[in-house]
């Protein structure tokens, strides 16, 4: 753990939530003797529930007040996107680099928003989140500060919602649960992939019972990242590489979070348990002492062990139905995130594209699969579909993440994700970590919700009660 952390987590207190703990290897992380602290973090499923997070509403806000933390690599998309959308006041940016923030503050020129700017320590954030004026606090950090950010905010009376993953330990995820409905605060990991056209498309579709009882789902997260990883100019002092050490699936959340809001995991079925299996590394050590021959810098870098290239974690849940997540982030494979629904009446799958669907051991045509978009496209798509295409993120899914979360806010409806769900989602990581070191041996997943799964309602795609908020171009 970095100095400039532990001297954040004695000022703020949070050590003394057992946070002091998340980041050091065998801890809160597993990995080779750490059965015993997974199994201490599984036990407390056992807990009583302050609060339902799942459903719930808060007060209605008319003007949603956003302080951002991080403008590295996503977070001046995310002011960009938020600037489009009505009833959103952008109060506050902040980043450790000053240059960073000047420029993403000139960006909104000519816009109605006129933040105020924090940067040059590692605590400016704090400010945002002690602000009486903000609303909500979005997290667009390495991933090491998601949780302690999220949890600040949350102790200052402020919404949180953080990029994806929202934790990296199983005490992080505890500790995001537990603050949360002790505050009655949001706190959300924004899955912006839940919000993909196809994505949307199949999860009504299996709303409508169209895949009949669903049986398998398989997500992953295979993207060549390679050389942006390695790279001085990519992510604020090599953060993302130094994640590499960590050998599991070290990023679930894009394949999985779809699936699990198709098989409405943590409202009416619940992860059982869990195996996971690496390879070895084939490139990453090799890039290392490549680059080191001629740039000491990397020198540090080309006798590390690397977690391997791809890790395969299997899920069965308490209903019976199997999961399989991949994550391999250096092997040359096209981009995947597979999204296959696989169900008793028909199958869904995205990669390799075209995005496909079969009946009867058969994808149908092209035709039949306009059709069932004519049928099945959900209200969300249709409403602001084709202007979140035209502002952009990620094809335009980024946009309706952020414009459905506003929305939700400003007419006090439940949010598509919760804490459980960003809990869970982050869990499989520590997990499939410990499986790995322990030659693929299983580990019960925790039970987030205290057994509320069992009654809490499915995402509901509808806009009732909503939809109300106006995109500005």
């Amino acid at each position: 753990m970095s100095n400039n952390r532990r001297d954040f987590l004695k000022i703020s207190g949070l050590a003394g939530l057992g946070l002091a703990g998340a980041g050091l290897p065998g801890l809160a992380k597993a990995g080779a003797g750490g059965a015993e602290t997974i199994q201490q973090q599984i036990a407390r499923s056992q807990r009583q529930q302050r609060f339902n997070m799942s459903g719930y509403a808060a007060p209605k806000l008319e003007t949603v007040r956003i302080g951002f933390i991080g403008l590295g690599q996503r977070g001046p998309g995310a002011v960009n996107r938020m600037s489009h959308i009505e009833g959103v006041e952008i109060k506050a940016l902040c980043d450790i680099r000053p240059d960073r923030v000047e420029k993403v503050k000139k960006s909104l020129e000519g816009t109605d928003h006129n933040p105020d700017t924090y940067s040059g320590s590692t605590f400016a954030w704090k400010e945002i989140c002690e602000r009486e004026d903000i609303d909500l606090v979005y997290i667009v950090t390495p991933w090491d500060w998601h949780t302690p950010m999220a949890v600040y905010a949350m102790e200052n009376d402020k919404h949180a919602v953080s990029e994806v993953p929202i934790a990296t330990t199983l005490e992080e995820c505890w500790q995001l649960v537990e603050t949360s409905e002790r505050t009655k605060k949001h706190c959300v990991m924004m899955e912006n992939c839940c919000y993909d056209f196809f994505e949307l498309m199949t999860l009504n579709m299996a709303r409508q019972g169209f895949f009949g009882e669903i049986i398998h789902g398989e997500g992953a997260y295979i993207h060549n990242l390679l050389d942006l990883n390695f790279s001085k100019e990519g992510y604020y002092d090599m953060w993302r590489l130094k994640e590499n050490f960590r050998n599991g699936n070290l990023y679930p959340t894009h394949g999985l979070g779809p699936i699990c809001q198709v098989m409405n995991i943590n409202r009416g079925d619940q992860m059982d348990y869990l195996v996971s299996l690496s390879s070895n590394d084939f490139h990453m050590a090799e890039k290392a002492r490549e680059l080191a021959e001629e740039d000491d810098f990397f020198a540090t870098y080309a006798n590390k062990r690397f977690r391997g290239n791809m890790n395969t974690t299997s899920v069965r849940t308490k209903n019976g139905r199997s999961i399989m997540i991949q994550h391999d982030v250096t092997s040359p494979r096209p981009y995947s995130r597979i999204h296959l629904v696989s169900g008793t009446k028909g199958v869904a799958r995205k990669w390799p594209s075209p995005a496909k669907i079969a009946l009867q051991h058969e994808w149908i045509s092209e035709d039949e699969f306009k059709k069932l978009e004519e049928q099945y496209t959900p209200e969300i798509v249709k409403k602001v579909g084709e202007m979140a295409k035209k502002i952009g993120g990620h094809g335009g899914m980024d946009f309706m993440m952020d414009w459905r979360l506003i929305d939700c806010l400003r007419n006090g409806l439940p949010l598509d994700q919760d804490v459980y769900d960003g809990a869970l989602w982050s869990a499989i990581t520590p997990l499939s970590e410990w499986s790995v070191a322990n030659r693929s041996n299983s580990v019960d997943v925790p039970d987030f919700t205290a057994g509320s799964w069992k009654t809490n309602k499915p995402v509901d795609l509808s806009l009732e009660g909503g939809g109300t908020t106006k995109v500005k171009a």
